[in-house]
């Protein structure tokens, strides 16, 4: 693999970060990890625009793999940047004392774990909210992204590759000569 990865993946990995991270756009996310499968398919189509010869599907997989990690790594900031803006992250302790009072038969090991964790910094709350939300794009992203460069690779290699499948039959029979007269 002599093909720079990078560049690609780099670019397809801004797409994912930034619209799966945007407050009414990331919806399309709902749709089967849209703008993520989508993010490793244009890597894949970058990728094949790079290069003269048809991009392998371990290629257009690994591109995709990365692109996955760079979208996880963008979404952080984006989100927490357009969610600030728009005053919709909170520290959490509004979540937790909702299910402290919607919480009927909760074990008292795990009121007393929600307590602590209501009664912490306002810090802490935020920082476990962004880790969670990090590590939850960064599964969510590997594999979905994987998946886009993989369908990417398939759909837009070109090359003596694509002829191949489209007759699997092999080569077409010599012409017949014309008959004599």
């Amino acid at each position: 693999m002599s093909v720079s990865l990078f560049q690609p993946a780099l670019l397809a990995g801004v797409v994912i970060g930034v619209l799966s991270s945007l407050p009414v756009v990331n919806a399309g996310n709902c749709c089967c990890c849209m703008w993520v499968v989508g993010g490793g398919a244009l890597g894949a189509w970058l990728l094949q625009q790079n290069t003269a010869r048809a991009i392998t599907i371990a290629e257009g997989m690994l591109v995709g793999l990365l692109a996955g990690v760079i979208g996880a790594v963008i979404a952080v900031p984006v989100s927490l940047a357009s969610h600030s803006l728009l005053g919709g992250l909170g520290d959490g302790r509004d979540m937790i004392d909702r299910v402290l009072e919607r919480a009927g038969s909760m074990p008292p090991e795990l009121r007393d774990a929600l307590e602590r964790a209501r009664s912490s910094s306002l810090s802490a709350g935020g920082a476990l909210t962004v880790l969670l939300t990090f590590v939850m794009s960064l599964v969510i992203n590997l594999i979905f992204a994987t998946l886009g460069g993989l369908l990417g690779a398939l759909f837009f290699r070109k090359g003596p590759e694509t002829s191949d499948w489209a007759s699997p039959a092999g080569p077409p029979p010599p012409p017949i000569p014309p008959a004599a007269i």
